[in-house]
């Protein structure tokens, strides 16, 4: 009999990047995917780590990267001979570290298949986030070992152009001690940066003299360049410059539908904490719901009406449990208020017919709504799926149109459990720098879970509703923007931010220092 041979599974040395997820390669990507075992260095980021499991198969192992180099390739032969897939993840690139290029030669001697798949180098990314540029004859490197490194060579790279080293911030000193003691000029210009790419990057401008202490209080891995690059930091720094760069807003949203807004407030720099205050739920009893997709399907309806995405789902939810689909929206017209919902709606394969142009909202959509006209609409009956806590506006404004009404409630809103301690307490205590509402009830309910947000937090709402809703509540409305909806919304409280700082650039020191003004846009000119 011939024996079956297990199949041989490969080993992938990948490269990070210097943390931020998104500079992930699309080969690094794929490898880690198909990962059966990761072991990762200590020093990859947590925040790249959690993107890469949550992307992971789901019986994927996860361990640290332990002992010498010899051990942790012993690690990945093992899982290798055992027909899985191994990834050894490393922060930068994988032949900027000594020891990673020690687990490779004893990988390569071996019959096992390997790849190395490279990443943005520590160094050059962070000094490009930093705004450093580092064109022209320039020497980049990631350090392991301080005591290893060629001092003599680096002054030379120094004064021909510009250096930048990824070293333990514990080894600052040591650095700079090398330096002045091979002849760098202690006035040279010298930037240091910490969470380089990550949310929190800071970097301080110093000398060879005297960026130690500048840099007192860094962490982990720092970024140090010298050189002529550092002089042009001030106009091309651009991380640390986006609009809220270092502002924690609260998303009082539902988890389902937060992930969005976070991501756009990601964009603008901004550490987005969700905090969900509303959760859906089926109606109490379905036969509303029931008869109004009876009625979709027997053509009872001219229109139906949605104004928000969680009403879209209801009634989706609702047709896949009879196993419907959208091909029983024949003759059915539809009407969204806001994007978010008509995306809702075309991701199911139908274009709405009405979307309002201008203010998206109840009164937005009625203003545009045409009158029913007994000729022209022979069927003369309106579908209205919404939350049991909605306002009647839009359906005695369509009443008074001459349409009748199936005002149906497609699920509930109820209040969320509150959050942890230290989030309400952060709350209260003005520690988030701004916070946004998606709808009154957002407000409602996050001052009923959590208290009412500080004095000095920024307040930015959707619609003129929900400021109205803030207001009652003894809240300033800051920001808002002209049309309802989330990505205009964040592009509101970006613009504030913006504004504020342009004010606050304009003011006299003294009068910047008195300043109510909070934030860290304010703290940056204090």
């Amino acid at each position: 009999m011939i024996g079956t041979r297990k199949p041989a599974g490969r080993i992938a040395f990948v490269g990070a990047g210097p943390g931020d997820p998104g500079l992930l390669t699309r080969r690094a990507h794929d490898a880690l995917v198909d990962a059966d075992q990761v072991v990762y260095d200590r020093s990859v980021p947590e925040a790249l780590l959690n993107v890469v499991r949550a992307e992971a198969k789901d019986d994927a192992q996860f361990s640290p990267a332990e002992g010498a180099p010899g051990d942790v390739a012993k690690v990945l032969l093992s899982a290798a001979r055992s027909g899985l897939s191994a990834v050894h993840l490393v922060a930068g690139d994988p032949f900027g570290h000594e020891a990673v290029v020690k687990e490779v030669q004893a990988v390569a001697r071996t019959a096992v298949h390997f790849e190395v798949v490279p990443g943005v180098g520590q160094a050059e990314g962070v000094a490009t986030y930093a705004g450093v540029p580092l064109a022209g004859v320039r020497t980049a490197a990631d350090v392991d070992d301080v005591a290893a490194m060629d001092f003599e060579a680096l002054a030379a790279a120094v004064a021909r152009g510009s250096l930048a080293l990824a070293v333990d911030a514990g080894d600052l000193a040591a650095v700079r001690d090398g330096l002045l003691a091979v002849g760098v000029d202690g006035s040279t210009a010298v930037a240091v940066t910490g969470d380089g790419t990550g949310e929190t990057q800071y970097t301080t401008t110093s000398t060879v003299d005297s960026f130690v202490a500048a840099a007192l209080g860094f962490t982990g891995r720092v970024v140090l360049t010298l050189g002529t690059g550092v002089t042009h930091r001030d106009k091309l720094s651009w991380w640390e410059n986006r609009p809220l760069y270092g502002w924690k807003v609260l998303v009082p949203r539902t988890k389902e539908q937060a992930g969005v807004m976070s991501a756009r407030l990601r964009e603008y720099g901004a550490i987005p904490c969700e905090v969900p205050t509303i959760a859906v739920e089926p109606p109490r009893t379905p036969a509303q719901m029931e008869r109004a997709v009876k009625g979709l399907v027997d053509g009872r309806y001219a229109w139906v009406i949605f104004t928000s995405v969680n009403a879209v789902r209801a009634v989706w939810e609702k047709f896949g449990e009879h196993g419907l689909d959208a091909r029983h929206f024949g003759g059915v017209k539809i009407a969204c208020i806001g994007e978010a919902t008509a995306d809702a709606v075309r991701a199911f394969g139908i274009q709405p017919e009405l979307i309002p142009a201008g203010e998206q909202s109840s009164e937005g959509l009625l203003a545009e709504f045409s009158p029913h006209d007994e000729i022209l609409d022979p069927v003369g009956r309106v579908l209205l799926p919404r939350a049991d806590i909605a306002t009647e506006t839009l359906a005695a404004g369509l009443t008074e149109r001459g349409w009748e009404v199936d005002d149906v409630t497609a699920y509930r809103t109820v209040r969320a459990a509150p959050p942890p301690a230290e989030i309400r307490d952060a709350i209260k205590s003005g520690g988030f720098d701004a916070v946004l509402f998606t709808s009154s009830s957002t407000v409602r309910n996050l001052v009923g879970i959590a208290g009412k947000p500080h004095a000095r937090t920024v307040v930015a709402v959707i619609g003129p509703k929900t400021a109205e809703t803030a207001t009652e509540f003894g809240l300033r409305v800051d920001a808002q923007p002209a049309h309802a909806s989330v990505p205009d919304l964040v592009e509101a409280l970006a613009s504030y931010a913006v504004e504020l700082r342009e004010k606050l650039a304009a003011m006299p020191a003294k009068q910047r220092r008195g300043s109510k003004v909070q934030g860290p846009t304010a703290l940056r000119f204090r």
